[in-house]
Parts: C-alpha cells; structure tokens; sequence
C-alpha cells in the first residue's frame, strides 16, 4: 500500500465525490466532528465536489453529527442498508425475516452480547443494564425497549450486537455460520453487524456513483474498519486511517493520520488546493 505523501499527485483533481466513515475515521474519540471539517465541506462543495457518509450507525444518528450539511450529502446508513442523497432515498435492502430469529437465538449464547434490531427510524432492544443502554444512545439517537425481540414484525434493516470485551473474539466465532446467507460484519472493536448480503457500504456506493454519474476513479473514500472494505474498492483514491484495522491498511491505496490527528481533514486540505 502506497503511504500517504505530500503532495498528492495531480490526478487528484478528478475527484468529484467524497465518502467517509464516521467512527474511527471522521470523529475524534470523543465522537466530534472538526469545526475545520465543515469549512472544507462548504469550500470543496463549492468547487463541485459531493460529499457522504458512511457508517453502522442509524441514519437519524449520521444527521445528527452533520446537521449543517445534512440537506444536501450522501447518506449511507446502516453499513449500506439504507442509502440516500437529499433526502430522495437510493437503497434499502431489509434484513431477511426468516432469518432475523435464527441470528437472535444464536447471540443469546453467547454471555456479555447485546443484540439490537435496526429499522430506518428506530431501534429496537431488550431491557438491558444502563451501562449498555448509555453506550447505545451514543449511536443510536432513538429507540425502544421490546421485552421479545423475537415476536417484533416490524421491517429491520440488520442486527448489531455489542460485547464490551471483544466482538472479534467473542460475537462473530458464534455468527459466522449466517455468511453464506448474510453479510456479516465485525465493524468496530466492540461491534457485529449482520444484514442482507447486498447490505454492505461497497454496494451503497455503487448505487450512489451510478445515480450522481461518478466513476470509481472520480472517487474518494476513508475508512478504518472491516465494514469499509467493500467502500476501498469502489474508489481510486482509498484512504485507511492510521488507526485502521490491518485488513482496511493492507486494502486501502493510501494512508492518513488517525482520526484523532484529523486524518480526513489533512486530505481534504490537499484536495482543496489541488482542486484551486
């Protein structure tokens, strides 16, 4: 992989759309976006450039963070589930129901795992301690307690499920059996997504460059987790954080500073001027 580089190469100036991840990538640990962000959002979306995000977080909870450009970005919900731009909505690929309870009972096996329903306008969850609920309200800005998640009939767009240890060591060795029939995600260091196999951000992204007419070659995106690895390869310029996971830095064309250093803003930057 091609370490990140100033300057970056004039092809930069194709670039036409930006996507990037939300945890881990755009906020900081403390789950902020960079008030210099929102200024090279206004100055690159001056010059033509479109810009998203992409995340497992609820959609409500993506817009929350990115009020002031929520009108007029890419919104990719859900790890690729839900898809919009301006509001019009491009994807939705729901959870299969015949499979949402075969999921639950597995994760009930599993000791110290939290599952949690995802629609498009609320969540959906057991009663659960608060140290799990206050972790939840972080991500998900609505949802509801169900004494039976199994006897919910409502449209679900994936399951998360939440271990405070480790989901890569404990929630995804129980789930990996759904593969075959799911996309199954270990997409942060505590969290398992699981949803409809086209239910994924590379997907998304495909669907939102066929809409707005931008190639892959016009496109930019950031990421640093295993749900973002579908996302690197529908864009020429990939960037892994340099926080990300080893499988998001070993696939990912470039790499930036972590998002504590404000990685996605240093880009950014040298993209506006590239740009002029």
């Amino acid at each position: 992989m091609a370490q990140f580089e100033y300057p970056l190469p004039e092809d930069l100036k194709k670039v036409r759309l930006v996507i990037t991840d939300m945890d881990g990538t755009l906020l900081n640990a403390r789950h902020e976006v960079s008030d210099r962000f929102f200024e090279l959002y206004r100055s690159l979306s001056a010059r033509g450039v479109i810009f998203g995000a992409a995340s497992g977080r609820q959609y409500q909870s993506i817009v929350q963070k990115l009020p002031e450009i929520r009108e007029n970005m890419v919104i990719i919900a859900e790890n690729g589930g839900l898809a919009t731009y301006q509001g019009q909505e491009l994807v939705s690929t729901p959870l299969p129901l015949q499979l949402r309870n075969e999921v639950l009972s597995a994760l009930e096996n599993v000791p110290g795992t939290y599952a949690v329903l995802c629609g498009k306008d609320n969540a959906y969850v057991k009663p659960h301690p608060d140290n799990f609920l206050d972790k939840l309200r972080e991500y998900y800005t609505g949802f509801e307690i169900h004494e039976n998640l199994h006897a919910f009939q409502g449209e679900i767009m994936k399951i998360a499920a939440y271990h405070f240890e480790s989901s890569e060591q404990y929630i995804y060795p129980a789930v990996k059996q759904f593969e075959t029939d799911l996309m199954v995600k270990v997409s942060g260091a505590h969290w398992v997504d699981l949803s409809h196999v086209d239910a994924h951000k590379g997907f998304a992204l495909k669907i939102v460059q066929e809409h707005l007419g931008i190639a892959p070659e016009e496109t930019m995106v950031f990421g640093d987790y295993n749900n973002d690895l579908e996302m690197m390869s529908r864009a020429d310029f990939s960037f892994a954080m340099a926080n990300a996971h080893p499988n998001v830095l070993d696939a990912a064309r470039y790499q930036t500073a972590s998002n504590e250093e404000r990685g996605v803003d240093q880009v950014l930057e040298k993209l506006a001027e590239a740009l002029g």
